[in-house]
């Protein structure tokens, strides 16, 4: 079974329309199976959106995971899995064989 996590590794920001709005975060998700290990970059963007405003100073990790849309995680959880499964699974690949006759 895979265990997934994702971690943010970098944040833009601007100052409009307040001083330290993300409007860019970059993030990764890791899966490990056993001895296997595979990982997908993404990024999210975000607009001016109607609510309380968090200082950039005071946001956590667990707070900006919450912005990412759900089905992005999903998605890069899915594309990590099919890597996995396919170091478990290795796929089989064509070969290019000479031809019997032209030896």
């Amino acid at each position: 079974m895979t265990t997934f996590t994702t971690t943010i590794n970098s944040m833009y920001t601007i100052d409009t329309p307040e001083p330290g709005f993300v409007c860019n975060v970059l993030w990764t998700v890791t899966g490990v199976d056993g001895t296997y290990t595979a990982e997908i970059d993404g990024n999210s963007q975000f607009t001016v959106q109607d609510g309380a405003f968090t200082p950039y100073t005071s946001l956590t990790q667990s707070q900006v995971l919450a912005w990412i849309p759900a089905e992005q995680i999903s998605s890069a959880q899915s594309c990590v899995q099919g890597q996995i499964n396919s170091l478990i699974t290795p796929p089989v690949s064509p070969q290019n064989t000479p031809l019997p006759w032209s030896a």
